[in-house]
């Protein structure tokens, strides 16, 4: 455990220093504080569009941190040599990538409570209120951020950083779409495209689960149970993709 908190510390501190973390939260403040400016134009409708905006700023700002972090973790590591150092010393694989793993999930955290503090006092200051629903919304984003946090860990065990991003952001879209890839036209019945886009809906995490913006945004309360389903759901992902990327990283020849 102590091995495990070493590393995680010290992926903290480098992925903190990170200049592509401040950039990116710049653009989701940024984002944050336009939102205003499209509620002028909906009349009537300026605080759900903030609420909207803000929310969907931590999704998409925080999913890019877990890709631009995350999918070049390891591989930096194997690059500076650093790996063989660390696995020099008594340090099971499996540590090493749990290290990794919470490390960078801490750098998810500071920077989802940053934009939320933010988004709140913004929000706040525009005359909203700051409801159950606004703060279940956020954890759900969390939860996605978990998972695809573990995912992006995954595949910096296996791919290039530059593939490992265009995967996790195809992972990303497609993973919105699934209800689609269930409710086909008529039209596909009995090909081999209704078959292989079935087949997508099953074995592709259903991130928009995770998606309370419309009913944070109208103030619509969300039952208990639902909340509950989803956190399972993101947490046994989750835990698949960290097993796959401990199994992973131990066949890896490095």
């Amino acid at each position: 455990m102590n091995r495990i908190k070493a590393v995680a510390e010290n992926t903290f501190r480098e992925s903190i220093r990170d200049k592509v973390l401040y950039v990116l939260l710049f653009f989701a403040v940024a984002t944050i504080l336009g939102s205003k400016v499209l509620g002028w134009i909906s009349i009537g409708q300026d605080i759900k569009i903030i609420k909207d905006i803000c929310l969907a700023a931590m999704s998409i700002f925080g999913t890019l941190i877990a890709i631009f972090v995350g999918a070049n973790l390891v591989y930096k590591e194997i690059d500076k040599k650093t790996l063989y150092t660390l696995l020099a010393q008594p340090m099971k694989r499996y540590e090493f990538m749990l290290g990794k793993y919470m490390g960078l999930l801490a750098v998810i955290v500071v920077s989802l409570v940053f934009m939320t503090a933010g988004s709140s006092l913004y929000l706040w200051l525009m005359g909203g209120a700051l409801n159950a629903v606004w703060f279940q919304s956020i954890l759900l984003i969390f939860v996605k951020l978990v998972l695809l946090t573990a995912f992006s860990i995954l595949l910096s065990t296996l791919v290039s950083p530059i593939l490992g991003a265009i995967i996790v952001v195809s992972f990303y879209v497609t993973g919105h779409a699934t209800e689609v890839f269930r409710d086909l036209p008529p039209q596909l019945d009995g090909t081999i495209s209704k078959q292989a886009l079935e087949l997508l809906y099953y074995v592709i995490p259903n991130l928009n689960l995770f998606n309370l913006q419309s009913e944070a945004a109208n103030n619509v309360p969300v039952a208990g149970g639902y909340l509950l389903y989803a956190l399972i759901y993101g947490l046994a992902w989750t835990a698949l993709f960290l097993v796959l990327a401990c199994m992973a990283f131990e066949g890896r020849d490095v």
